[in-house]
């Protein structure tokens, strides 16, 4: 039943077209949006245009970005005219990551998307069919956009984003003319404040109505399922990653995977850690930790037991191994096989939260079954 729930939420959320005639925001002034969760971005209104701001561009940041939106037939004084400047609603986007494009399919704006690097990667049926029927340009590899490509379709903008700060190539974008906008939600602890960068997408097709009721439909959904194990006295022990070389790559504490473990009801066994990247960890150490716990949820690209035991076969000596309690993330590949976990899973929260209460305590969701996970065999 709730399967079934959440697939009708996902229908409507991406068919609200009634909804678009009550998004445009006019004479606004000196208002701000309102966010819940999100702490990397602020929208702040004003007679004739925005203020966007991206406070935490990338990890350790010790500047923003500002953005100036305003629309064609708007004034803007004159000490925001060197300002970066984006006249809204654009007619058409560049994105560089997968998880930019539900954000684009929930508010209607599919069809703004021109171009994208490495299209093989997105996973949206409804993106598929804009890619398929040639209208959105392979622009080559995120880290050396074709920029003679970029610039031949002219786009309003582009949404970028940078893991330590290397800008060099969005200026040179901004020097050829295509303003170029941060996207930082990765660096969102809460995730639900990884989906309400929906808003911040929003504030650029003048959708913000529209983004606030998806965004509440998506929290409340988020926290019916989290009070379903709230009260759960004896959590099942959880263990997270892989190793990559020598290292044992892993959530950290305050990392946004762990706060949906933690939400899911379980015990992840490093939720005491205060980063919220990753942890880089010796085989030994998680090996002495976590060789008795009850779930391991995450394995990367591995789709079997044997695939894990053969990549080494210490694995095998772990009590998820042995019990067949180990899950990835990876069971929905787009058409040309790229994660619909690690396109959607930002947007959707709640699907995730589903699943690992799924996992963890399937008394809790009889008639549920498994949206983005699936047990090795």
């Amino acid at each position: 039943m709730l399967r079934a729930l959440l697939f009708i939420l996902f229908i409507s959320l991406i068919s609200c077209k009634q909804a678009d005639r009550l998004d445009t925001v006019t004479g606004a002034s000196d208002k701000t949006l309102a966010l819940k969760y999100a702490t990397g971005f602020s929208v702040d209104y004003f007679d004739g245009y925005k203020v966007v701001e991206v406070t935490r561009p990338y990890m350790n940041a010790k500047t923003s970005f500002k953005y100036i939106l305003v629309s064609n037939n708007s004034k803007l004084p004159k000490s925001l005219q060197n300002e970066r400047i984006i006249q809204v609603p654009i007619k058409s986007i560049v994105c560089t990551s997968t998880t930019h494009i539900p954000l684009l399919d929930y508010l209607n704006e599919t069809d703004k998307l021109v171009g994208f690097p490495s299209t093989d990667y997105i996973s949206s049926k409804l993106m598929r069919v804009r890619i398929d029927n040639g209208l959105v340009k392979d622009l080559g590899v995120d880290s050396d956009i074709n920029l003679e490509e970029l610039i031949a379709l002219n786009p309003d903008m582009i949404m970028a984003y940078t893991i330590g700060g290397d800008y060099g190539q969005f200026n040179k974008m901004e020097q050829l003319g295509v303003p170029a906008m941060l996207n930082a939600e990765y660096l969102e602890e809460h995730p639900l404040g990884r989906a309400e960068w929906l808003k911040f997408m929003a504030a650029f097709f003048n959708k913000e109505i529209l983004a606030d009721s998806i965004f509440n439909e998506i929290e409340k959904k988020y926290n019916d399922l989290r009070s379903l194990v709230s009260e759960e006295q004896k959590m099942p022990t959880i263990l997270s990653g892989v190793v990559y070389g020598d290292t044992w790559y892993m959530p950290g504490g305050k990392n946004y995977a762990s706060t949906l473990m933690k939400d899911a009801g379980g015990d992840y066994l490093w939720a005491s850690d205060s980063s919220s990247g990753f942890l880089e960890l010796s085989f030994e150490a998680v090996y002495d930790k976590g060789l008795n716990s009850d779930y391991w949820i995450g394995v990367a690209s591995f789709q079997t037991l044997l695939a894990i035991e053969e990549a080494d076969n210490r694995y095998a000596d772990f009590g998820p191994f042995k019990n067949k309690h180990i899950y990835t993330y990876n069971a929905r590949k787009g058409a040309k096989g790229g994660s619909e976990f690690l396109e959607l899973g930002y947007m959707r929260p709640d699907l995730i939260l589903a699943d690992l209460i799924k996992i963890l305590y399937p008394e809790k969701l009889p008639e549920y079954e498994l949206y983005f996970h699936k047990q090795l065999q």
